[in-house]
Parts: C-alpha cells; sequence; structure tokens
C-alpha cells in the first residue's frame, strides 16, 4: 500500500521514511513476536508467552498508526488494519488463556 501511495498520491519524503521505517520495525517485532509465542507453547514456559504478549501491544499500537495517524489513510488501509487488529485481539485472549493454562499447572504440581 505504501508503494501504491507513494506512487499515485504527493507523499512527502519524510513521511513515506517515516513510514516504511515503522513498517520494517513492525516487520521485526512480528518475527520476535512469533518466535517468542511459538518457543513459549512449545517449552510451555508463560515466560516467552508473556513476552509475545507484550510484543502484541507494541504491533497493536503501530496498527494504530497506521491505521489513523500515518499520511494518507485509504479505505483498503482501513480494512487491513481492522482485520489485523481483531486477529490480534484473538491472539492476545488466547495468549492470555495460555499464560494462565501454563501457571495454573505449574502450580498444581507443586
Amino acid at each position: 500500500m505504501i508503494i501504491y501511495k507513494s506512487e499515485i498520491l504527493s507523499y512527502p519524503d519524510e513521511n513515506i521514511s517515516c513510514d516504511v521505517g515503522l513498517l520494517f520495525l513492525m516487520a521485526g517485532i512480528e518475527l520476535l513476536r512469533f518466535y517468542f509465542g511459538m518457543k513459549g507453547n512449545l517449552i510451555e514456559n508463560e515466560r516467552y508467552v508473556v513476552a509475545s504478549l507484550a510484543l502484541t501491544g507494541t504491533t497493536v499500537l503501530l496498527s494504530v498508526y497506521f491505521l489513523a495517524w500515518q499520511s494518507y489513510v485509504l479505505r483498503a488501509d482501513i480494512i487491513i488494519n481492522a482485520v489485523l487488529l481483531v486477529a490480534y485481539g484473538l491472539g492476545g485472549v488466547m495468549a492470555f488463556i495460555t499464560v494462565t493454562s501454563f501457571t495454573r499447572s505449574e502450580f498444581r504440581s507443586q
């Protein structure tokens, strides 16, 4: 979408560099979030899942930036980010349930 908007619309240079930088930052945080979530589930360790949950909060903030505060917000941006926020919400709820399950099983084993 950023490439499309930079070609079609008059996108200011400083704003496009900020948006592209934030997009790459979001991609890096997403990789860490997936890694911590997957590792936490595989070894059943709540620390990794909590780290993934914290990174989910960061990516939610970046998604809200792309939804509301970037230079040009198109209808496709709204649809993509709305779907993304719903997925983050469902993933956050599932991560919270996973953490409580791991914590409860550790508490019972002691």
